[in-house]
């Protein structure tokens, strides 16, 4: 054969084997996105069939398809959403490849990880007070209206309405929920009831349902926001009269049957504090505690942690106070704090505004040193709010609430400012810290706005995580130099002081029985904090079992990953790196978090 006929043949083979290659190869890259694609439409169908069964969720998130309708909190819906919740884990179990992206994998695991352990505590979904100081019900559709239900157009004000009608139907479901409860032993204890009801009898008070000279909170946000809709004047008045009749004929009445209902129910309560007087409470509060800590710490070891964190916190503050001069014991240094004037802003308007003003100033210092910190930053913007006044007496101390996914929403720090001598000027910095920047606003805003995560991982809310952040976040701005004044610094060990009393109140009321008067005397015997402030933290322990340990134990770990890798990675260590890491995949649980740390320290520790 000739030498062109073999370099013919030999060119025909080798291409007849390239394409063959190719397409193989082709076709495996095809089926291999297909797998990935599968995976996240899977991921988003179930996101977005959960979402549409949640109309309050949707409003939140700036989605107004459902703005005139409240969740449906009734048995019914919930055994659904538990079906529906086995039937996504099921098919979630089916999908097993491979050649899913590290992103998509991990994303399975979160994806199955939470089905799981909801389904784990389906059997105590009757252990909820209903109604309760910190979140319950009876305050929460006002708070929610106020606070989330935007009015932009003439439809917006309609939906604003229909809610307002339709809360007689939502509130009947959450009265027969409470006492479905109490027939589980579930029910709130005598002494908290005078607070629920203080905030029912608030939100009688008003025009255009009372004779009252102040204007309903619900009705004065209703007639702020419509001011600014482009309508006709004959329009503007048309729908305030159809609100006023809604609050008058659907409002009000339902609030008076509330208030009945809780008198009544508050004749049958004790004074028992701890859910260990539930008949399979040892157990309920152990998954309390793997729920919100997302660890399988038991309530003893917890207890011991608080306790020995609570000791080294102390002797950290003997020498602040040695530092500034006060010759007293450390109980003396807490009388001290608590009363001297200079540590108080007036409990007047313009000292309130002060407080605002300054918290401001606080979160802007801040902003301008996140460089040094973050690669990647939020681009919503954070406003501090005062708490609205008719829950401000009962609502805690300060809190975060994020942005609207669509921008249409800031993120808002909330500062409850009802009592000022329960707000000291030396614990501001870290207040400020944990609810705005670098804390839950950094975190919160920024995990909205990564894109590369499908919408469940956005929404996911592991308490040790996110409040461990929060609470690390008081401490980093330390060493930025923050917390020049030694009575701030003072102020930040306070804060984690009090989250590590948190860890043997919370234990010490729902494992060791102890009654609310030990709780509160614990956290005066041990901290600077106001007697008020002592009594509403024993009170939020009391009804939302576990959730208080989240903080120090989420802090305890995130600073147990970053000692780990500073000792690992030695000179390569970038703290900007580290917190690309903990922040830029979502909320987390811990085992999962450290699981990350750990591969991104052998990739930076690897021999180049």
């Amino acid at each position: 054969m000739c030498n062109y006929f073999k370099l013919l043949l030999t060119t025909v083979l080798f291409s007849s084997i390239f394409s063959s290659c190719h397409k193989t190869n082709e076709a495996q890259v095809s089926k291999t996105e297909q797998q990935n694609t599968n995976l996240d439409i899977f991921f988003d169908s179930v996101f977005n069939a959960d979402l549409e069964q949640n109309p309050e969720t949707m409003t939140y998130r700036g989605d107004k398809r459902f703005n005139d309708q409240w969740n449906d909190h009734s048995e019914k819906q919930f055994l659904k959403s538990v079906k529906n919740k086995r039937n996504a884990l099921r098919k979630a179990n089916a999908f097993q490849s491979p050649n899913y992206t590290k992103d998509r994998a991990l994303s399975l695991e979160l994806f199955k990880y939470e089905l799981e352990l909801d389904l784990e505590g389906e059997r105590f979904h009757q252990y909820d007070y209903v109604f309760n100081q910190m979140y319950g019900a009876q305050s929460s559709p006002a708070s929610f209206l106020i606070g989330f239900h935007q009015i932009s157009t003439k439809k917006d004000a309609e939906d604003y309405i229909s809610r307002v009608e339709k809360i007689p139907g939502m509130m009947e479901q959450q009265i027969q929920n409470a006492l479905q409860s109490e027939k589980e032993g579930f029910i709130l204890p005598k002494f908290l009831f005078s607070k629920v009801l203080s905030d029912c009898n608030n939100l009688l008070e008003g025009k255009p349902i009372s004779n009252s000279e102040k204007t309903h909170p619900i009705a004065q946000d209703f007639y702020t926001k419509i001011d600014q809709v482009e309508i006709s004047e004959n329009e503007r008045k048309a729908l305030i009269e159809k609100f006023n009749i809604a609050m008058q004929q659907n409002f009000a009445p339902t609030y008076k049957k509330l208030i009945k209902m809780l008198q009544e129910q508050e004749k049958r309560a004790s004074n028992d504090a701890g859910v260990w007087r539930l008949k399979d409470g040892e157990e309920y509060y152990a998954y309390c505690l793997k729920k919100i800590t997302s660890t399988n710490f038991t309530a003893e070891q917890i207890h011991q942690m608080g306790l020995r964190e609570v000791a080294r916190i102390h002797g950290e503050m003997n020498t602040i106070k040695k530092n500034v001069g006060f010759t007293g014991s450390l109980p003396e240094f807490f009388t001290y704090m608590k009363n001297a004037p200079q540590f108080y802003y007036p409990n007047t308007d313009e000292g309130k505004k002060a407080y605002l003003a300054d918290a401001k100033d606080i979160i802007d210092a801040m902003r301008k040193q996140l460089d040094d910190l973050f690669i990647t930053k939020p681009k919503a913007p954070i406003e501090v709010k005062r708490v609205e006044p008719f829950r401000e007496k009962t609502a805690g101390k300060a809190f975060y609430n994020s942005p609207a996914a669509d921008g249409s929403r800031p993120g808002y720090y909330y500062a409850n400012l009802y009592d000022m001598n329960q707000m000291p000027k030396y614990e501001m910095e870290a207040l400020a810290y944990h609810e705005g920047i670098p804390g839950h606003h950094m975190q919160i805003a920024l995990t909205k706005e990564l894109e590369s995560l499908p919408e469940f991982r956005k929404e996911a809310h592991y308490t040790a995580y996110i409040e461990g952040w929060g609470l690390y976040s008081e401490l980093i701005p330390k060493e930025l130099g923050f917390y020049s004044d030694p009575y701030s610094d003072f102020g930040r060990l306070a804060m984690e002081l009090w989250r590590s009393c948190r860890l043997v109140v919370d234990t010490g009321i729902h494992a060791k029985k102890w009654t609310r008067e030990e709780g509160i005397a614990y956290y005066v015997k041990n901290t600077p904090a106001a007697y008020g402030q002592c009594e509403k933290m024993v009170d939020r322990h009391i009804v939302m079992p576990g959730q208080a340990t989240a903080y120090k134990i989420g802090l305890m770990k995130i600073l147990e990953l970053k000692d780990k890798a500073k000792l690992e990675m030695e000179d390569r260590f970038d703290i900007r790196t580290f917190h690309e890491v903990v922040l830029c995949n979502g909320p987390l649980p811990l085992s999962i978090l450290e699981k990350l740390v750990d591969e991104y320290i052998q990739k930076n520790t690897a021999t180049l």
